[in-house]
């Protein structure tokens, strides 16, 4: 039984890859290609005692293990989508050899052809928005309010529904500028992604995220992209613009192998 497995970061078309000198993938491996049917993978060689169906289910329970297998994988896939379009795959994709990853690459030419026809010479954007938090009443009306008739309890009582109907105010109106915001941004876009709302505890923010976007936009659209998002800020959410990144949220394809789980 073989002691390796071939883990695969990205793929592009042959004619427009970079070489793979210099890279430095997961674990510290080097970053190398295999080729066929017009398409180049690439790839790194891993030891299967760490990236084998059993130890990479115990790993994955570790974030800090996760997280440098991340930005590694991150850093190959965005030096090749630098210079060539390109699909990125998921993370902790392996292939028990290479010439696995060359019968994928022989078996689904039509499919990634078609998605690096989709991303050639195009960038993904990610934008984020946030209910803005809570603003405190003004001096008097806390006041006013504490020199009523009420008795304590009934004030406190009346203080905290103001702020859940102030809480609720504001998140409804970030979540219908969201709605603004991403009609706005898909208008100059050519394709768009609304994933799922962050938990506060990935965000980082204690804030609500109403939005949660990617947009694929035309590389020379890039700034046209960005001053648009300029515009539409402060208007009842506050936003956050990253990118330009490699189009992770427009080239998933199931590629059969085992994903961050094991090798076929």
């Amino acid at each position: 039984m073989p002691d390796t497995g071939t883990y695969v970061y990205a793929i592009t078309w042959d004619t427009d890859a970079p070489g793979s000198a210099g890279l430095t993938g997961v674990a510290g491996t080097p970053v190398r290609t295999v080729a066929d049917a017009g398409l180049v993978a690439y790839v790194s060689t891993v030891p299967l005692d760490r990236f084998g169906e059993e130890p990479l289910r115990r790993s994955l329970e570790d974030l800090d293990w996760v997280s440098e297998m991340a930005r590694a994988h991150h850093r190959v896939v965005e030096a090749v989508a630098g210079t060539a379009p390109t699909a990125p795959v998921r993370l902790v994709t392996v292939y028990g050899g290479d010439e696995q990853v060359r019968e994928l690459l022989r078996d689904r030419r039509k499919d990634f052809t078609a998605l690096l026809s989709q991303v050639a010479g195009r960038s993904e954007w990610g934008v984020k928005a946030y209910a803005r938090r809570e603003t405190a009443p003004p001096p008097g009306e806390e006041a006013a309010g504490a020199a009523g008739s009420d008795s304590p309890g009934i004030a406190y009582l009346k203080r905290r529904r103001a702020s859940l109907r102030g809480r609720e105010d504001a998140w409804r109106v970030a979540a219908d500028q969201a709605e603004h915001v991403h009609a706005a941004l898909a208008a100059v876009s050519v394709a768009n992604r609304r994933h799922r709302a962050q938990d506060p505890s990935l965000s980082g923010r204690e804030e609500a995220m109403v939005l949660n976007g990617a947009y694929l936009v035309d590389d020379d659209r890039g700034g046209e992209f960005a001053a648009v998002v300029d515009s539409l800020r402060g208007q009842g959410a506050d936003i956050e613009l990253t990118g330009p990144w490699a189009p992770y949220s427009f080239t998933a394809l199931d590629l059969g192998a085992v994903d961050a789980g094991g090798v076929r």
